[in-house]
Parts: structure tokens; C-alpha cells; sequence
């Protein structure tokens, strides 16, 4: 399990450390920093996959992803006695990102690329540091691997540091060029725990979704991001996933419905059979608050649950009586993967706050930056350039 997240620089969040349980809420007002602490989870994630750079690059680089204002606030500027006023910092801008689980944490550091005569990719920014190391804190004693520059070091068998890469590009991060199964197994395995991370926040429900249209089906134990191969995912459940737990699921929420799916050939359709109706209606007739229920339930009842799976905002489209059993079902889903809900809605947050495995996190703005009030943040160290 991942016991704290902690994010640097990054748009409104300054400087926020974030303890987690089986099943953490993140809630607050709009403009609190909620999205953006769902897109940090984001680009975490991607720097596993080895995109963090082009995915930087989407949100407009990274001066526009940068925290704005200063390094940190004194007390004068907090009691309005001085100007809000920046300082110079010998590290110059930086954007971090990290995490310690049960058993490893990670870390890494991006800023400002150095100047490249001749190249047109001056804007990219560069990976300045990453650490890997065992336990909850990054120390000296318990660093496993680590990446300074162009410099990969890690710790082999022998208990010596000794580098294994010397020239890995300012674009390119350890964890997908320095892993390997005999020299850094653990960079390994964290590599690819965090490849099966699971993010939700584009379930599309318009008129055009393509879960509203057949579709090819094939077994599909992973609901897709925006959720185009419902009918196959559901099918999966049925077979080797836990259909008992589906039905509930649907009757929960629709009491004396059911769910099942129309092939055509090779074309997959849900259709939903409900009480009172003659005959089932098919995907494309159902509203969108309905289908995006649908959507929800498939994914958290996934027959491969995820080590981690953040939804953001799902209560999107959903009428107030569906949020009861939206939260029973990400409650009872939070057994078998850890959960990260980012979420604005008061119902569906009271229905979660307050279980036991539940933490609840309400974001709020003190001068522009994101902060946790009546939070003791869980101890932390960056990896250095």
C-alpha cells in the first residue's frame, strides 16, 4: 500500500505531503487544487510508462505547470505586513514528485533544461535526480538507486554503489532505462507496479460515446479510459469475475434491473432490462447518468484489480440517489485496490468519511497555495541534484 504521495512545485501545490489509506478521499471547494493533484498522480505515473516529459509538454511545459509564487512564505507575508516577494534559489525551478509505499519509495526532480546549441527542443525540461530506496524516508543508509545528471548509480550485491549508467539522456528516466531483472530488480518491480496504476476520469456518456455503439469484443479483464469496451469488460465479469457482486451492484442502484449484452457477429451491445418495460433497452438509449453507473461498476469490479485506482470527480452525471451505492461499491471495492477518490460532491463524500480504512482530505487555498488544514504531514525527503 501506498502510505504517503508528496508533490513539489506543481501548479498550486507548493509543497503538499499527503498521507494515504486503503481508501483516501481528496475533496475541497472548486479552485482548491483538486485537479491538480489528480494530474500530479498522473504524471507520476507516466514517468513509469516514460512519458512524463511529453506529457509536461501537454500542459504546456513546465514554466506554465510551475508553482507561481514564492518559495515560501514568511510570517510577515502571511500577516499581510510585507509584500507576497520571491527569492533566488541556488537549485533554480524544479517540479517534484514522489512516494513511499509499504515497502519502496520514489522520488524524482525536474527543472529547467540547460541550454543545447543547435536543437529546437529547448523547452523540454530535464529529469535533474530520481532516488529509489526501501521504507517510508529516503536516507543515505537505505538508498537502493539513484540518478544525479547523466549518472545512474545503485546498491549491488556486495553492498557497494557502483554506476551502471553514465550517459542517460536529461529526457529519459531511470526507471525505464535502469531497470533490470539482475543489477536493479527493485527499480524493476516498481516500475511495473506503477505501470498497473489505474486512473478513471473520462468515462464518456455523450451521445457519441462509443459504449453507447457495438463494438468488437474480445475477453477485456481492464475497462479502456474512456470506457469504449463496456460490453466486453461486463462479459469478462461474467465469466471470470465476480458476477455475484456485479448483480448486487446494478440491483443496488436499480432495484429489479439487470444488465447483459446483445452480440452481432463479432459486435458487442449492453442492454439493460429494467422493471415496468416489455424489453431491454439498448446502450444507446440509456441516460447518461445510468451508463456512467454502468461505466463505474465495471471498472471497480475489474476481474485484475489494480495495486492502485483513482477516480476523479466519478459522481459526474450521476443523480443524488445513485451516490449511496456508488460509495458502498468503492468501499467494498477498496479491499482489493488501494483507492484515491477526488471528489466535490458532499454526498457521496459524507458517505465515505469516517469508516474505518477511510481518510478524508479537505483542500483549501491560503495565499493561492493548496494547503491541508490540521494536517501533520508525514516526514519527507527529496532525492539532490
Amino acid at each position: 500500500m501506498i502510505l504517503t504521495v508528496a508533490i513539489s512545485g506543481y501548479r498550486s501545490l507548493r509543497d503538499l505531503v499527503v498521507p494515504l489509506d486503503r481508501l483516501t478521499v481528496i475533496t475541497g471547494a472548486n479552485g482548491s487544487g483538486k485537479s491538480s493533484f489528480y494530474r500530479a498522480l498522473r504524471l507520476l505515473a507516466d514517468v513509469a510508462q516514460g512519458r512524463v516529459i511529453g506529457a509536461l509538454a501537454q500542459e504546456g511545459g513546465l514554466d506554465s505547470t510551475l508553482w507561481a509564487g514564492p518559495r515560501s512564505f514568511s510570517r510577515a507575508m502571511k500577516a499581510g505586513e510585507v509584500p507576497i516577494q520571491g527569492s533566488r534559489h541556488r537549485e533554480g525551478a524544479s517540479l517534484k514528485l514522489g512516494f513511499a509505499s509499504e515497502d519502496y519509495g520514489y522520488g524524482i526532480d525536474l527543472g529547467r533544461p540547460r541550454p543545447v546549441p543547435g536543437s529546437i527542443f529547448g523547452r523540454d525540461p530535464e529529469i535533474k535526480a530520481e532516488a529509489l530506496w526501501a521504507g517510508e524516508r529516503l536516507s543515505r543508509r537505505n538508498l537502493i538507486a539513484s540518478r544525479n545528471g547523466p549518472v545512474v548509480s545503485i546498491l549491488d550485491a556486495a553492498g557497494a554503489r557502483r554506476p551502471v549508467i553514465t550517459d542517460l539522456a536529461s529526457y529519459e528516466s531511470m526507471m525505464t532505462h535502469g531497470a533490470d531483472p539482475k543489477d536493479a530488480l527493485e527499480l524493476l518491480v516498481l516500475r511495473e507496479r506503477m505501470r498497473a496504476w489505474r486512473f478513471y476520469d473520462h468515462l464518456r456518456t455523450d451521445r457519441a460515446a462509443p459504449a453507447r455503439q457495438p463494438q468488437i469484443g474480445t475477453r477485456t479483464p481492464v475497462l479502456a479510459g474512456d470506457g469504449r469496451d463496456l460490453a466486453a469488460a461486463l462479459r469478462t465479469i461474467q465469466e471470470i469475475g465476480d458476477q455475484t457482486r456485479l448483480d448486487a451492484a446494478i440491483a443496488d442502484a436499480f432495484p429489479g434491473s439487470t444488465v447483459d449484452l446483445e452480440v452481432r457477429d463479432s459486435y458487442f451491445e449492453v442492454t439493460m432490462t429494467q422493471k415496468g418495460l416489455l424489453r431491454p433497452l439498448r446502450a444507446a438509449e440509456l441516460s447518461d447518468g445510468t451508463l456512467r453507473y454502468l461505466l463505474l461498476v465495471v471498472a471497480l469490479l475489474s476481474p485484475r484489480p489494480p495495486p492502485l485506482l483513482v477516480l476523479n470527480e466519478p459522481e459526474t452525471s450521476l443523480h443524488p440517489s445513485l451516490l449511496a451505492p456508488l460509495a458502498r461499491l468503492i468501499r467494498a471495492s477498496a479491499q482489493g485496490s488501494q483507492i484515491i477518490l477526488v471528489s466535490h460532491a458532499a454526498a457521496l463524500v459524507q458517505e465515505l468519511k469516517g469508516r474505518e480504512g477511510v481518510s478524508c482530505h479537505d483542500l483549501k487555498k491560503d495565499l493561492s497555495e493548496t494547503v491541508i488544514d490540521a494536517l501533520t504531514p508525514p516526514a519527507w525527503t527529496w532525492p539532490k541534484r
